[in-house]
């Protein structure tokens, strides 16, 4: 399947190394999909971070997840960290709505090898709920990179010790596809478990 990703995009970022490697793709989707993508993210008024189990999956949005694993897509990342995630398995976790106390300065777990956020609102005029790339885990304005969430934006990074990142807390929509590629198919199994639990939470307390 074609992949709604501009890959030629990827492929052409520059990776930044300090103070970890991460590339920045300000518009990663095709200019052709994007707008029926948003049209058809998921409805999810709940904070945290929802397996594509749990949710409704729309035409548009199912053609999109079903693009992004792709070799093409494996190899632009394994070429760009330096890291092999040609057999690794992939996590695709998605957020729908943010609260205030998301955004919190952290690094991912050492189970994840690479991060790749993509943002899917319609516009983003907001000047908090932009990712920020940290240099510590004090300051959340010590950042040398803003990501905003508007259409398409991509943040991707290597899972690092000193992967510092957050955002000012924002209080509302906030449309966003977490993809991960994890260490091992336990690992996959885990965070799906526990990313499914919480769903089930969520439904039945609201």
């Amino acid at each position: 399947m074609t992949s709604i990703l501009k890959l030629d995009a990827l492929k052409n970022a520059e990776v930044v190394t300090t103070p970890y490697p991460f590339f920045v793709v300000e518009n990663a989707l095709a200019d052709s999909e994007v707008q029926a993508v948003i049209k058809d993210f998921p409805k999810i008024e709940q904070g945290g971070s929802f397996n594509i189990e749990d949710v409704e999956i729309k035409p548009n949005f199912d053609r999109f997840l079903k693009s992004l694993d792709t070799p093409e897509f494996r190899q632009i990342l394994t070429d760009k960290f330096d890291v092999n995630v040609m057999e690794h398995p992939m996590m695709i976790t998605l957020r729908g709505y943010s609260r205030q106390k998301d955004g919190r300065i952290h690094s991912d777990s050492k189970s994840k090898l690479l991060t790749i956020l993509i943002y899917l609102n319609e516009s983003w005029d907001a000047p908090n709920g932009r990712l920020r790339i940290l240099n510590d885990d004090k300051d959340i304005n010590n950042y040398v990179a803003e990501i905003g969430a508007g259409p398409g934006s991509l943040v991707a990074f290597k899972v690092t010790d000193n992967g510092w990142h957050g955002y000012i807390p924002y209080e509302g929509q906030r449309q966003s596809i977490q993809i991960n590629f994890l260490t091992s198919e336990k690992a996959n199994a885990k965070h799906k478990f526990f990313h499914g639990l919480s769903a089930k939470v969520k439904k039945i307390f609201g």
